[in-house]
């Protein structure tokens, strides 16, 4: 089966940073924030990589701006093949990104895994990701997964319509807590509520399993404070930064300042995520919107870099995936 097709041209509205030109520039831009902390790279655990026939689905899905988008206007800003999306974040200087795939019904999730497992192999600073859903033999083919070698894996509890707690992936979860395999998970509801999003559910998974390492998506975007909360409980929760403080997340759900002493005290905890290639801004806008938070430089050091290295065992004196 070939998922190596031409992606189509960008739509009309659609963001123009996929003119190679101006995304030389926005490279030679992100490469001076991270060099300005004295960092190595970036490590970015949440970019999107996934078969491209599934991956043109999913950006019809933001075109067409479908329940789940919120109804917003979400112009992809980085349509693009492959091969390409790989090279620009390696010209950002991203050291280590993954391939979050999601499956939306039972018996996707084996495909999935088998795709990912030989995009990990054919690009080596992709940390090798994996995906599940509640459905007989999921901790079967989760074993499996991490046997071949995955090292993060990847939940989607608004597109999937699932409990978390569904007793059919409590052994899927028990694996991958005794596995200390870290899961990104979208349990928050934003940017629009499913079934099973927010704070309870996934409350009810960590009950069992607390020492599952779970790495919350969009900071739990819109429920910050709820996730923040379970992060303070439970020391192998962490949080990604996808979107959050962004100008588009902020019209959508603004995080609350009373809670940014709360999340800079969780400063070993907070994970760089984008959402690469399917934002509807710059990726550099990502990181400014980190840094004019003004929560400090080892903050933000610690964020764009060090807490993911030392989390996926990343070698200090590996050189970043542009290699310069």
């Amino acid at each position: 089966m070939n998922d190596h097709r031409e992606v189509p041209a960008r739509p009309a509205g659609a963001a123009a940073s996929s003119d190679i030109t101006s995304a030389r520039e926005e490279a030679g831009e992100v490469r001076r924030f991270w060099g300005g902390l004295g960092l190595p790279g970036l490590v970015d655990v949440h970019t999107h990589f996934m078969p491209e026939r599934v991956l043109r689905k999913v950006w019809d899905y933001f075109d067409t701006q479908g329940p789940l988008t919120g109804g917003l206007a979400w112009p992809i800003s980085y349509r693009k093949e492959e091969a390409e999306r790989t090279l620009l974040l390696r010209e950002f200087g991203v050291r280590a990104f993954t391939s979050m795939l999601y499956p939306h019904k039972p018996g996707m999730a084996p495909w999935l895994n088998g795709w990912a497992a030989g995009f990990a192999r054919r690009t080596p600073d992709c940390l090798h990701t994996a995906t599940l859903h509640p459905e007989p033999g999921v901790e079967t083919y989760v074993r499996e997964a991490v046997e071949a070698g995955a090292r993060v894996f990847k939940a989607h509890v608004q597109v999937g319509a699932y409990d978390p707690a569904d007793e059919l992936l409590d052994g899927a979860w028990g694996l991958l807590a005794e596995a200390r395999i870290p899961v990104v998970i979208h349990c928050g509801s934003g940017p629009a509520p499913g079934k099973h999003t927010g704070p309870e559910p996934i409350a009810r998974v960590l009950a069992r399993h607390p020492r599952l390492r779970l790495i919350v998506a969009h900071l739990g975007m819109p429920e910050y404070e709820d996730f923040l909360a379970l992060a303070e409980r439970y020391d192998e929760v962490r949080l990604d930064t996808t979107m959050a403080f962004t100008d588009f997340a902020e019209r959508l759900a603004p995080f609350p300042p009373r809670a940014l002493p709360r999340l800079a005290a969780l400063g070993d905890r907070v994970l760089l995520g984008s959402d690469f290639p399917n934002i509807p801004y710059p990726y550099l806008h990502q990181l400014r919107a980190l840094e004019r938070l003004d929560l400090g430089r080892e903050w933000l050091r610690a964020v764009c870099h060090d807490n993911a290295a030392r989390l996926f065992g990343l070698p200090a004196d590996q050189e970043d995936g542009a290699g310069g």
